[in-house]
């Protein structure tokens, strides 16, 4: 019996692409069919480029040609879709080219230095960035870019009125810090603080944007798993120092966003406070915390390792001072930094 493409269509009519909740015939995924007697080739679009997320849908393929057409050799090509192509599918953020969420397995590792300074690299580099400051719990992003005590405006966009983030150094900002008084604790259950979160990303106007951070409360919880439900990302990072009790936690990161329930590709591992450099021996290294536990973590998982940044004084005071360290000129931070954004770009490019 001849297939026709009508019969392959039909066929794959029943699968589904998961982030976009529409079968892959409806949402125009299939570019191309090619039949030859009983064999199809197939090139299909997926909105995640994870290796894993492209397995899932080939054996999805497989299994639904040959549910429909019998006998059948099925040869499928799973790309994931261009950037121009995902953000004409996303529904929220569409003018955002890359949504990307910076996590921890634990506290204190230096995460929202990370996500500061990332993006002050990716500012100085000449794009548009904003920051959403997810730490519901523990905001610290008003204090590293000195606007504390600021309120967002509000502006009207298409007659609805929507919240203007903060502007600092050119970055655009939103954090929790902006709504609630520094000195008392933020004391919401998960419904509540998730609806908070989704508050930054819907009831905002971010305008058109190169990059959105977000930088996530540390651990595993229903901030992470409503942020993945709400906005499609394009990636995540995790951050971690060389010590073994971080290394241990850092590996929960990775495999939360590995879950099929979550699905977000890793972009890499950034190992904070590497080793420590007293500024009167700037030459030194003191690996306080271990070496390279991080970077042979990444190694091992097979996850790219975006880089390394050392412990220095320097990071806390321009962390207080609200000036991100990326800004200071020739130190060996602001180099490490700018090696960090550099890295970070390709590996979210290669998506």
């Amino acid at each position: 019996m001849e297939i026709s493409r009508e019969q392959v269509l039909e066929a794959l009519s029943s699968v589904m692409e998961p982030d976009l909740k529409k079968d892959i015939v409806t949402a125009n995924l299939v570019e191309e069919i090619n039949i030859d007697g009983n064999k199809v080739r197939l090139k299909v679009y997926v909105s995640n480029p994870a290796l894993h997320a492209r397995k899932r849908m080939q054996e999805a393929i497989r299994f639904n040609l040959e549910k429909g057409l019998g006998e059948v050799q099925v040869e499928t090509e799973v790309v994931g879709l261009p950037v121009d192509a995902r953000q004409a599918q996303r529904k929220i953020l569409p003018e955002v080219k890359h949504i990307v969420a910076i996590a921890s397995g634990k506290g204190g590792v230096g995460k929202s230095t990370v996500t500061a300074n990332l993006a002050g690299g990716l500012a100085k580099a000449g794009y548009r960035v904003g920051i959403v400051d997810a730490d519901i719990y523990g905001p610290s992003m008003p204090t590293m870019f000195d606007v504390v005590g600021e309120r967002p405006s509000m502006i009207e966009v298409e007659d609805t009125p929507k919240i203007n983030p903060v502007l600092s150094y050119g970055i655009k900002i939103l954090s929790i810090g902006f709504f609630t008084d520094q000195d008392n604790a933020v004391v919401w259950r998960g419904p509540m603080a998730a609806k908070a979160l989704t508050q930054m990303f819907t009831d905002a106007y971010w305008g058109e944007l190169d990059y959105l951070l977000v930088d996530l409360p540390p651990g595993t919880g229903d901030i992470h798993l409503s942020l993945v439900q709400t906005v499609p990302l394009d990636g995540a990072i995790i951050v971690s120092t060389p010590q073994e009790v971080a290394l241990a936690d850092a590996r929960k990161g990775v495999s939360m966003f590995q879950l099929e329930s979550i699905n977000v590709p890793v972009l890499g591992i950034v190992e904070n406070m590497s080793w420590f450099t007293p500024a009167e021996l700037p030459d030194n290294r003191y690996y306080i915390f271990g070496r390279d536990g991080a970077k042979n973590l990444a190694s091992g998982m097979g996850i790219p390792f975006l880089g390394q940044i050392p412990l220095v004084q320097g990071v806390r005071e321009a962390g207080d001072a609200g000036r991100p360290a990326v800004f200071q000129e020739n130190t060996p931070t602001g180099k490490a930094f700018e090696g960090l954004v550099r890295t970070f770009v390709t590996e979210v490019e290669k998506g």
